[in-house]
């Protein structure tokens, strides 16, 4: 029996090196990133239904309609799908409830896309590949295809949607600081197209003086190989947001072993090998930012 009712979580991504290659002649940027999905999740539920889709979000501001990932994911499955179905009309009603933050650099709106192609693709039995899936989730952003694989880090090329599976972070705990304001990754990326073509000598490492990797209670397994925390985008975002740079300052002052901007931002993260200063930092910045999660990376042995 077909089943009516399907609840699935999408988790944020933190990204541990972000470094930008070249761009496409269609305006997309080429990317060297490790992707590490963490413990941080949106709830999306979907319902069958007769027909339409019919989209409601908890979080207020939150579009309900085309402009949202998640509509026009399930209006692309249903599209997609529908010599699968025999041609029968379906649709699906759906509830969102957004545990990470809009605009955060964590990924939430590709996840929660992913989250519905995969969930859709149960629902109804249409037996999409991952392959197929991964082709209708590019459609939707670069990070889609990453949140539909199973892998929960993993390097990706071009411009996001080339994957390598990589060992998951281990042995940490994780801290997220938004500062409480949104950042377009659009902005950011015109933004870094400029600063680059106009002065490159304006564009300095994030980790400068880091010049290799590192480990977390002195095991070589604790970051992902090749890994030394470095985000080309997060000079162009902090010099905007400066609370970008005082964030990352206070994290490593405070027990941090490294602290970096995720994606696009204004999200910083930093890693813990000491689970007791990473309480203790959570309930430091918990008082003044109200998006403040401490998390575990996903995958984690």
């Amino acid at each position: 029996m077909q089943r009516t009712r399907l609840i699935i979580e999408a988790p944020a991504k933190i990204n541990l090196f972000l470094q930008v290659t070249g761009r496409r002649p269609d305006g997309y940027h080429l990317l060297e990133t490790i992707m590490q999905k963490v413990s941080l999740y949106d709830e999306i539920e979907l319902r069958a239904c007769a027909a339409g889709i019919h989209l409601r979000c908890s979080e207020d501001g939150v579009p309900e309609n085309k402009e949202n990932l998640v509509y026009r994911a399930a209006a692309l499955f249903l599209q997609a799908t529908q010599g699968r179905r025999g041609g029968r009309e379906f649709g699906v009603d759906i509830t969102l409830t957004k545990r990470i933050p809009v605009a955060a650099g964590l990924g939430g709106g590709s996840s929660d896309a992913a989250a519905t192609l995969n969930g859709l693709n149960k629902l109804y039995e249409c037996g999409c590949s991952a392959v197929e899936l991964a082709e209708i989730g590019l459609q939707l952003g670069a990070d889609v295809p990453f949140f539909l694989a199973d892998a929960p880090a993993a390097l990706a090329t071009g411009i996001g949607e080339i994957l390598q599976p990589v060992e998951p972070l281990c042995g940490c705990s994780v801290l997220l600081v938004n500062p409480g304001f949104p950042v377009s990754t659009r902005w950011v990326y015109q933004s870094f197209a400029l600063t680059k073509k106009e002065n490159t000598g304006n564009l300095k490492s994030s980790q400068e003086g880091v010049s290799g990797p590192f480990t977390l209670n002195g095991s070589a397994q604790t970051v992902p190989q090749r890994t030394f925390l470095l985000n080309d985008l997060e000079t162009v975002t902090a010099f905007r947001y400066p609370e970008v740079g005082r964030l990352k300052e206070e994290l490593l002052q405070n027990g941090a072993a490294r602290a970096l901007m995720s994606g696009s931002g204004p999200t910083v993260f930093g890693l813990f090998a000491d689970r007791q200063s990473a309480d203790a930092c959570y309930t430091l910045f918990k008082r003044r930012f109200f998006h403040t999660y401490l998390v575990s990376p996903v995958g984690e042995k």
